[in-house]
């Protein structure tokens, strides 16, 4: 269970930390931050957090070590590579206004839902005008789905395009095999149906869309589909060929009933405090459309802290490990894959990262802390990768220092490798990385200065907290 509120204590000794010391440079001042989120449960933080798996998420408990030691309620907290959202949906949470940004749809969509969630009456009362409309409608999408299931692929089929609401028999597009095979034929029929209706534009049915990616496949029974072992879609062939070699048939599963199960398991605790923005686009040009956005609200227009995690030197393709949600949504996962380029070689990431960092200092306070949580990678795909290991270090040396920010200090963290979601590489599970560095700057002196103060503030780990503090 979270502990009581107690002070930090010098990060603790892994059994690793002789090396780890011996690889950071005298030149990077360690800041004495104790791992304490690792105490704490898998699950801690807003029940919104679980909404859907994503890799290479940062768990909920360390957005929080940073964001009670370095805002206050009504700060801005930014994370321009929001993932699914934990950074800005747990700054919300605690009372500040989180921001978050993505240039993957997938994350924006899971970003948004959080941090301008439907409420619990808005949300069950747009699933039982779902189920109502699907009482009458839902003989043709039956039909729709036994033809496709008949003749699936390219030949087969057209369905009517994602959120176009148009009607079964307005087919503009074909459904690719690998989904066909997925699931029984009325759980397909009804997934056919409400990927048609739902709108990600209206704010109540993207929360919908967010609930349903994240029980589209899995391995229970509050899945849709149990044709994958994992939350993370198979390659393409894998479905083909465990459906031909098992002669696997998937369970009928009701998409209104499981959805509402979902819906229950989000609105375990109330709303978030606040809510938040989220926002589409390149984290190059995140500062001025993050500023832009909160002037439009009205809102604090500088953020006093990001926290963030800069996608890791070529290890994850987000479209290609959700190509089914992206099938959901409407998306095409190579061009998501195509669009976020994660395929960086050293020499580019750290331009990459200089970019995003001169970017983000519209939307700075004076004051501002910057935290980067930056992976060591030491194999892609079993391969040992040339300068993936130290990239924190060089991110400061070459991106953050020439951008005028000012160093406080490196914490480590290692990474557990049974706690990862690389863990579906099966041998490689863990391997890949197992050592963040977390990177804490200032915007200015100012900023360095409030982040070696904030270091040794004490935590409260507390969760619902009693009531929300200023530290």
């Amino acid at each position: 269970m979270p502990r009581a509120q107690r002070a930090s204590t010098p990060l603790s000794i892994a059994p690793n930390a002789a090396q780890l010391d011996l690889e950071l440079p005298a030149e990077l001042p360690r800041l004495a931050i104790a791992p304490e989120w690792k105490d704490q449960q898998r699950l801690w933080g807003h029940s919104f957090h679980p909404m859907c798996s994503y890799l290479a998420s940062f768990p909920a408990a360390l957005a929080h070590a940073f964001i009670a030691r370095w805002s206050r309620p009504g700060d801005v907290v930014l994370d321009p590579f929001s993932g699914r959202g934990t950074t800005p949906l747990q700054a919300c949470a605690e009372g500040r206004i989180g921001v978050g940004n993505d240039l993957n749809p997938f994350a924006y969509l899971l970003s948004s839902a959080k941090v301008e969630p439907a409420t619990p009456a808005e949300a069950r009362t747009r699933l039982t005008a779902l189920r109502l409309r699907w009482a009458s409608e839902g003989a043709a999408w039956l039909a729709l789905s036994l033809r496709l299931l008949a003749a699936p692929g390219p030949g087969g089929a057209l369905v009517p395009a994602a959120g176009s609401l148009a009607s079964p028999v307005d087919g503009v597009e074909p459904v690719p095999l690998e989904v066909a095979l997925a699931f029984h034929p009325r759980t397909f029929a009804q997934l056919l149906f409400v990927r048609t209706v739902l709108r990600l534009d209206d704010r109540v049915d993207r929360f919908l869309a967010a609930g349903l990616t994240g029980i589209l496949h899995g391995k229970s029974a509050s899945y849709l589909s149990e044709v994958m072992p994992n939350t993370f879609s198979m390659a393409r062939g894998y479905v083909r060929d465990f459906v031909a070699r098992t002669d696997f048939h998937s369970p009928e599963r009701d998409v209104f009933g499981c959805l509402d199960r979902k819906l229950t398991r989000l609105y375990r605790q109330p709303l978030p405090a606040s809510t938040g923005i989220a926002l589409l686009g390149d984290a190059r040009d995140a500062g001025v459309r993050t500023r832009t956005a909160l002037r439009a609200r009205g809102l604090p227009d500088r953020a006093r802290l990001v926290v963030t995690s800069p996608p890791y030197l070529r290890v994850v393709k987000y479209g290609y490990y959700n190509w089914m949600r992206a099938w959901l949504l409407g998306e095409d996962p190579a061009a998501i894959d195509a669009a976020l380029d994660d395929a960086h070689h050293r020499t580019a990431y750290l331009q990459f990262m200089r970019e995003v960092l001169d970017g983000l200092r519209p939307a700075l306070a004076d004051d501002a802390v910057v935290v980067l949580v930056v992976g060591d990678v030491e194999r892609d795909r079993g391969r040992h990768l040339i300068g993936g290991v130290g990239l924190a270090e060089k991110v400061w040396a070459e991106a953050a220092l020439p951008a005028g920010y000012r160093l406080a200090g490196v914490a480590l963290d290692d990474v557990a490798a049974g706690r990862k979601m690389t863990k579906l590489w099966g041998d490689e599970a863990g391997r890949a990385t197992k050592l963040d560095r977390i990177l804490v700057l200032g915007a200015t002196e100012a900023g360095r200065r409030r982040a070696l103060s904030g270091a040794a503030l004490p935590v409260d780990w507390d969760w619902p907290p009693r009531r929300l503090r200023a530290l």
